[in-house]
Formats: structure tokens, C-alpha cells, sequence
């Protein structure tokens, strides 16, 4: 399946099949993150019921075959950092800046309305 095809949550299970469990449930929970949204590492970890896993989501989106369909650029620190990106902390600015998301400080700007 061409990465280009990816729709569904079923797409992207039946594409990460060599995952471990763990690593498909960060993933799709990360898949889910609409564009003009962030999430957090901690949240992401609680959405899988590992809430003391946001370490492990860190290592899990580092390692993302699917970037950017898993838009692992939407995930950020519970303080608003940026974290990490392979692609360089300024690439992911611009990606979120792009969608919409206000970034002051190299913080994102934490609100009810861009946290999913």
C-alpha cells in the first residue's frame, strides 16, 4: 500500500503488522490527531493505558515508518516544547506553525481549543 492511500485506522495497523502491540496503539492514537490539533506525550501514553509510558511514546514517534500520515509533529511536551523531530525542532515549528498552531518561545501555546 502506497503511503499516499492511508485513510483509516485499519490502514495504518494493517501497515505496521511488525510492530509490536504497544507501538500500533501509539501510532494510531497519534494517527487520530486532527491538523490544527496537539496532543502530548503523556496524553498520548494515557490514551493507550500506559499513562507512565510517555518516554516510550517518545521512542515509539522517533521511530515513526509513517511520518508525516502518523503526524508525529502534533505531538509535543506537557509544557508546550517541542521535543524532538528527525527532521530538525525548526522543520517541526513550521509544520505546526503551517497548521495553525501558535508557538511562542519555542512553546506551543497549550489550549482547550488545539489540545486533542
Amino acid at each position: 500500500m502506497k503511503k499516499e492511500n492511508f485513510k483509516s485506522d485499519k490502514d495504518v495497523i494493517c501497515f505496521l503488522s511488525n510492530k509490536t502491540g504497544f507501538e500500533r496503539e501509539v501510532l494510531v492514537a497519534t494517527f487520530k490527531i486532527p491538523k490544527g490539533k496537539v496532543s502530548t506525550y503523556k496524553r498520548i501514553a494515557e490514551k493507550v493505558c500506559r499513562p507512565r509510558a510517555y518516554r516510550a511514546v517518545g521512542n515509539v514517534l522517533r521511530n515513526n515508518p509513517l511520518a508525516p500520515i502518523v503526524p508525529c509533529h502534533r505531538v509535543v511536551r506537557s509544557n508546550g516544547g517541542l521535543g524532538g523531530y528527525e527532521k530538525g525542532i525548526e522543520y517541526k515549528r513550521r509544520l505546526l506553525e503551517e497548521e495553525g498552531i501558535s508557538i511562542k518561545n519555542g512553546r506551543v501555546k497549550m489550549s482547550e481549543e488545539n489540545l486533542f
